[in-house]
């Protein structure tokens, strides 16, 4: 018998069974519209997708990530060798830190050795997804968590750690300061397994919908 696909779940069923599991998140799901998510089908422009998007805004990101397609004319994504071919001042020139251009360098020889067991990702765990990926320098758990959420579409992802998420909940529970980890993540336990929906509904809270 095959492996079950971990993949993917049905937002409607989230949240009536997170309204019922929490009360208080009622109101943040009439306010806000429901995200959309769709599975991610190039794991490899993803990863690189999350490296661009690392301590930036959703505007810059994007504009560097756009910058970052049109280096391969007539190609809607590079392919890892590809970018593993791309010079790092060329990959700075649009835009990249030393230190992301490097990180794409890294992730595009991961896929070319063929080190980690990417065709197997829809059947592992959460955890066992992050200790793969984390080999690959540059990647840490947010960049897994994203992935996560945004490729995989896996349903019970918190990155306490996001400004955005803070920010979200902070404005929602209509604090005075920014939330501390410890206490989010205390509060995340009453949406198990769905708090990958709350995530993405608190991101919509502070900058609308989620640009990836």
């Amino acid at each position: 018998m095959s492996a079950p696909n971990l993949n993917g779940f049905n937002m409607k069923t989230a949240i009536t069974a997170l309204k019922k599991a929490d009360a208080d998140l009622k109101r943040l799901f009439d306010i806000y519209e429901a995200p959309e998510l769709s599975l991610g089908q190039n794991y490899f422009w993803s990863l690189c997708r999350s490296i661009i998007y690392q301590q930036l805004s959703g505007k810059v990101a994007k504009t560097i990530a756009d910058r970052f397609i049109a280096l391969y004319k007539n190609k809607k994504y590079p392919s890892p060798k590809e970018v593993l071919n791309t010079d790092l001042k060329v990959l700075r020139d649009v835009g990249l830190s030393r230190a992301k251009a490097g990180y794409m360098h890294n992730i595009a020889r991961a896929f070319v050795d063929d080190v980690i067991q990417f065709e197997n990702f829809s059947y592992m765990s959460d955890d066992e997804i992050k200790n793969q990926l984390i080999k690959i320098k540059g990647i840490g758990p947010w960049t897994v968590e994203m992935f996560l959420i945004f490729t995989l579409n896996r349903p019970d992802i918190f990155p306490a750690t996001d400004l955005g998420i803070q920010k979200g909940y902070q404005r929602y529970y209509k604090l005075q300061k920014l939330p501390k980890t410890n206490d989010m993540v205390k509060k995340a336990e009453r949406w198990r397994p769905y708090r990958s929906v709350v995530t993405l509904y608190l991101w919509y809270a502070v900058d609308g919908p989620f640009e990836w």
